[in-house]
């Protein structure tokens, strides 16, 4: 039998219970920041920030950084704001309102469940504020050196509008295939974008319309991340191989081949500088922007795994003389290079801390020497920085344990000078908020699992327990404030959880990022056999063996793969995991059809077979815990369909069972009321079936 989830919410949340001191709503009451920008001129940024579901952009100079709203979005109505970007004059922001760009479709969303149609739109908005122009639909906006025209894409064509909006947007050019990636050349007077069709993909110069467009080493290759030199006579990019060949094994991790090309704009002339080892660490890199190409001060910039660590590296054009620039044991990620090209900056998993394996800081390294020095330290969080028109100011955004994300200035002395802090809600629990501690141990095959633990600032004796499992699979949680929205609210609901009384260990699985490529990268994972698991068992286990826990009350939750992850918990380790709930999981990992054309894969009865025991779905069965199933319709990156079909299997089986089932949202709870009905729902669960309070 199935329950529906009406539950009397709003009646327990704002009952007298002897343990919380503080709402789910007041603890994601905060203002979450993103698209940390900073001006091309003078010494000033924009940023957007999501106050419970109202987004508007907010800017702040010099010498005070004064936070200012520029615009005035007042609904939580669902539609996100991306794409920000200032124009080199510091006049003009534009940005997109409207889709959702954490999904497989960055279409229109319409979670408010409007009658009138959603669209994705362009805008522009003076810096200083004022009115709001729409420049038309499409995404991905790019504003052009001149600061009087705007780049964007739309069905898969290249739009323009000049950056004021006093004509309509236009079709640039046309070209077959969905164009993308495009870059205006340094003087504005020419535009390098990839033409994808399908298996494979070509390098475009876009000149004027009478001018055809004049495709620069054409093959049977994939070319993408075009970057021009900063005299604009050359192009570097990436190549990989085109989509086909014999079938391959599909249990057999292999090479993913890649290369840095370069070429002359006007003579087409060019040649491959430099490729990739060809180890599986040498592989294409899974990372927070993929391989970063960047075109710098004299050299090529680009991150590799091949040593094992994603790090950045430097090459002369020509393919000399490569060096490593950020030797040692950590990640780098959220990588920008400043406006004179010399100098990067980035965020690594490194300090003086042994924790900080679990904390981001921010570094800056030269373009042309290993000489990476840090710019914040201590047991905050720092990511995502940005470097002012003057090559030296540096902008990030801040967290810590207790203070939710915010934008800062990096002073000297790494010291931070936060921007915005008055927008953090009067009622926000500062106070209340518990420091995690770091935590490791090990699973049944001998790997290192990872991970935070929350405890209540009272801790008595035989108390419940919940596991966090977070998704991606390739994230990392930290000792704070997450800088990623979707995982700022799971933390939220963490510091909620151990507030009414539980004790919560987030882990850090294999998978995962931070812990190096053998950790990211682990064998027999996913679909492959779920080895991951392993590491979500041994949490279980470790949670049971500590003192003052009653092991028999030990709860589990996740989203996106950790609700995959979550009802593997449930469905193997009834008897380990007394709950939980599966937040958008993946419950089906059964293997399709091969595709038209081609001969199945060698191994293809084995991998079906295997993926079968690595889905949730096969052990129903086993599966006796109570489980809480929640997911929106509208979710991009896992169907709807993988709830619908477990909750099929259930009732087949009648198992008892609760959903939560949110209509026309999205993966990530565009509206802030759906994330908290979402997080409420999953502590309602879990206080009733791990408590035994009603």
């Amino acid at each position: 039998m199935k329950k529906a989830l009406f539950f009397l919410l709003v009646l327990f949340f704002t009952s007298n219970i002897s343990a919380q001191s503080f709402s789910l709503k007041s603890v994601l009451s905060y203002p979450f920041p993103t698209q940390l920008v900073a001006s091309p001129r003078g010494s000033k940024i924009a940023w957007a920030a999501n106050e419970q579901g109202k987004r508007n952009i907010y800017t702040a100079k010099a010498p005070d950084y004064k936070a200012v709203k520029i615009t005035d979005y007042v609904e939580d109505d669902g539609q996100e704001l991306t794409s920000l970007s200032v124009s080199a004059d510091g006049k003009w922001i534009v940005f997109v309102r409207g889709g959702d760009h954490g999904g497989r479709d960055g279409g229109p969303v319409n979670a408010n469940s409007s009658p009138i149609a959603p669209k994705v739109q362009v805008f522009s908005v003076s810096f200083e504020g004022g009115d709001i122009v729409t420049l038309g639909e499409g995404d991905n906006p790019v504003i052009s050196p001149n600061s009087d025209q705007v780049i964007f894409a739309k069905n898969g064509q290249v739009m323009v509008s000049p950056v004021d909006g006093t004509s309509a947007a236009k079709n640039l050019f046309y070209a077959k295939g969905i164009n993308g990636a495009y870059k205006w050349s340094p003087d504005g007077k020419k535009i390098a974008f990839i033409s994808n069709r399908s298996d494979h993909s070509f390098l475009g110069i876009y000149t004027d319309q009478q001018t055809p467009v004049k495709w620069l080493l054409p093959s049977f290759s994939k070319d993408n991340t075009p970057v021009w030199s900063p005299d604009g006579n050359d192009i570097a990019f990436i190549r990989t191989p085109g989509v086909g060949g014999e079938t391959d094994s599909i249990l057999t991790k292999k090479h993913q081949p890649w290369a840095i090309w370069t070429v002359n704009v006007n003579t087409g002339a060019g040649k491959m500088i430099w490729k990739a080892p060809e180890t599986l660490r040498g592989s294409f890199p899974s990372i927070d922007g993929g391989t970063n190409l960047l075109w710098a001060d004299g050299k090529i910039v680009f991150t590799s795994y091949e040593d094992g660590w994603p790090h950045l590296y430097a090459i002369n054009p020509d393919g000399s003389k490569r060096m490593l620039l950020t030797p040692g044991n950590f990640a780098v990620e959220n990588i920008k290079l400043s406006a004179d090209k010399k100098t990067l900056v980035f965020a690594a998993n490194k300090g003086e801390d042994a924790d900080d394996m679990d904390r981001r800081h921010i570094y800056k390294v030269s373009v042309n020497q290993a000489n990476m020095q840090a710019l914040t330290l201590g047991k905050g969080i720092e990511a995502y920085p940005v470097i002012a028109a003057d090559n030296q100011t540096v902008f990030c955004l801040s967290s810590t344990a207790e203070r939710p994300l915010l934008p800062a200035l990096i002073t000297t002395g790494k010291a931070l000078e936060l921007i915005g802090e008055s927008l953090i809600p009067n009622d926000f629990p500062l106070k209340d908020m518990v420091i995690p501690k770091h935590v490791s141990f090990k699973a049944a095959d001998g790997n290192s699992v990872y991970g935070q633990l929350f405890s209540p600032k009272k801790v008595g004796k035989n108390q419940p327990a919940i596991i966090y499992v977070h998704g991606g699979p390739q994230r990392q949680m930290f000792l704070g404030w997450n800088p990623m929205d979707y995982y700022s609210i799971d933390y939220a609901l963490n510091q909620y959880l151990v507030n009414i009384g539980f004790i919560v260990l987030s882990v850090n699985y294999r998978l995962g990022i931070g812990y190096g490529y053998d950790f990211h990268k682990p064998l027999k994972a996913g679909a492959q056999g779920a080895s991951e698991y392993q590491d979500i068992k041994a949490a279980g286990e470790w949670l049971a063996a500590q003192p003052g826990i009653n092991k028999d009350k030990i709860g589990i939750y996740g989203g996106s793969y950790g609700g995959y992850l979550t009802a593997l918990a449930l469905g193997k380790d009834s008897k380990l995991f007394a709950g939980g709930v599966d937040i958008h999981g993946v419950n089906n990992r059964f293997t399709t059809s091969d595709q038209e054309g081609r001969k199945p894969a060698p191994d293809a009865a084995l991998a079906a077979k295997v993926a079968e025991q690595s889905s949730p779905a096969s052990y129903v069965n086993t599966w006796t815990s109570p489980t809480l199933i929640i997911h929106a319709d509208d979710d991009r990156n896992v169907a709807f369909n993988q709830s619908v079909d477990l909750v099929k299997r259930f009732e087949d089986k009648k198992f008892d069972f609760e959903f939560l089932a949110i209509p026309d949202d999205t993966h990530h709870w565009m509206k802030f009321s759906n994330g908290l009905k979402v997080s409420e729902a999953t502590a309602d669960f879990l206080k009733r079936k791990l408590m035994g309070e009603k």
